[in-house]
């Protein structure tokens, strides 16, 4: 009940913003249509999605079963096609972070490092 009333209220608030963009008016029970259709698509979506993982034989809904479910929408899967992969690209520069911050705090040099302390070390060692 809780997330059919919080779809509802953004439902409106999106209403509203297209009222006051358009110069349109809904009435409650068009917001209310709205809201239901909505949420009946939200649960079909939901469905589909199991299915598509379980078909996959896993327990868990990736992005390529959003993708699946996108594929009708050619502009909807271009957004989520590119959103994923800027997410995949963050999540590789968040684990580099990581990886450096935890061997610095170990005292352990990145490969870069150790490169240049070995040439520090040869350019020492020829004077």
């Amino acid at each position: 009940q809780r997330l059919k009333a919080a779809v509802h209220y953004t439902v409106g608030c999106l209403c509203q913003a297209v009222e006051e963009d358009k110069d349109v008016q809904f009435s409650k029970q068009s917001i209310a249509a709205i809201s239901e259709i909505t949420f009946r698509q939200c649960e079909i979506f939901a469905k589909d999605l199991e299915m598509f993982a379980r078909h996959a034989k896993r327990s868990t809904i990736n992005t390529e079963d959003v993708k699946l479910l996108a594929r009708r929408s050619s502009s909807l899967l271009k957004y989520i096609t590119q959103k994923s992969e800027e997410l995949a690209s963050s999540n590789v520069e968040q684990k580099e972070k990581k990886k450096k911050k935890s061997s610095a705090a170990k005292g352990e040099k990145t490969p870069g490092e150790q490169e240049a302390a070995a040439t520090e070390n040869e350019d020492s060692n020829m004077s």
